[in-house]
């Protein structure tokens, strides 16, 4: 209770005049506070009604939206009303959206690694199959803070899935095995480049090991720098986006790979790709292989 709500309280019983003496309040402040009541009264109710909207509006969306949208879908709705506003009320009301699960940290850079140059600088496109892999480790979410991981390994010339490989953790061997599975897919890869972030697995002695035994040369992006390995970023959020379809998470470790495997599959084999003008990635191999291959006889 403030001291002008207690003065209103009380005055009957001990006088305005001495109230104010002891709470050490003016009683000119007193009297503007108390001739104002009936327009807080009506600033109390309006924003208990605005409360009303913006908690009807997160309702709709899933509890996704937070202030700003908020507000955006107050204004569409004719609604005279301003941001900071709406955050006030949202935050005194207890309607708070949806927040964001911290982003899982994949790549960890890898401290006193050999230095490898970029041998991409950006430029994810190749005249033939099997010249040029991107490969990255990006987050499936399994729900209750548990997590799979993907490692993949991308050609190129047709944004194909050459290899991959999916794993509860995030130890080097998920990109050597993601790379030896691509290896078994192509047959061999020597010649090859493969480029990658500076995440420790791609980094590491035994990763290094299988890179040499499958005779590739090693390309790296800089340190945080996500548009080094823009190709592979594009492929994983096309990825969750079509297979998780606005849920948050899968349920469970088995429908996650069902999912993954059954979206990969199609993606190869079947889903149109802007890139190989509109055929699947092995639709458009299959067509250059097929274009330039020496006539016999």
């Amino acid at each position: 209770m403030s001291r002008f709500q207690f003065v209103a309280e009380f005055h009957d019983t001990y006088g305005v005049k001495r109230l104010c003496e002891v709470l050490q309040i003016g009683r000119s402040s007193y009297y503007k506070w108390r001739d104002g009541a009936d327009r807080r009264a009506e600033r109390v109710a309006a924003d208990a009604d605005l409360a009303a909207k913006a908690s009807a509006i997160t309702a709709q969306f899933d509890g996704t939206y937070g202030s700003p949208r908020v507000t955006a879908e107050l204004r569409d709705a004719g609604v005279v009303v301003n941001a900071k506003r709406v955050a006030r009320v949202m935050r005194e009301h207890g309607v708070v959206g949806v927040h964001l699960r911290k982003k899982v940290r994949t790549t960890v850079p890898a401290k006193d690694a050999p230095k490898v140059p970029d041998l991409l600088e950006r430029d994810f496109t190749a005249d033939a199959p099997n010249r040029k892999y991107v490969g990255d480790i990006t987050y499936l979410p399994i729900g209750d803070g548990q997590f799979l991981y993907l490692a993949t390994v991308i050609d190129c010339f047709n944004r194909r899935l050459v290899g991959w490989q999916i794993a509860d953790h995030m130890r080097d061997t998920l990109v050597i095995e993601a790379l030896d599975a691509a290896a078994r897919e192509r047959g061999s890869l020597a010649g090859a480049i493969f480029h990658s972030d500076n995440g420790r697995q791609y980094c590491s002695d035994d990763f290094l090991a299988a890179a040499g035994r499958h005779g590739l040369t090693l390309s790296r992006g800089a340190v945080g720098t996500s548009a080094d390995n823009a190709l592979a970023e594009s492929f994983n959020a096309a990825l969750k986006r079509e297979t998780l379809q606005g849920e948050r998470r899968w349920n469970g470790a088995r429908e996650c790979r069902k999912s993954v495997f059954r979206w990969v599959t199609r993606y190869n084999t079947r889903r149109r790709h802007s890139y190989c003008d509109y055929m699947s990635p092995i639709d458009f191999e299959n067509t250059h292989l097929a274009t330039t291959m020496p006539i016999a006889g």
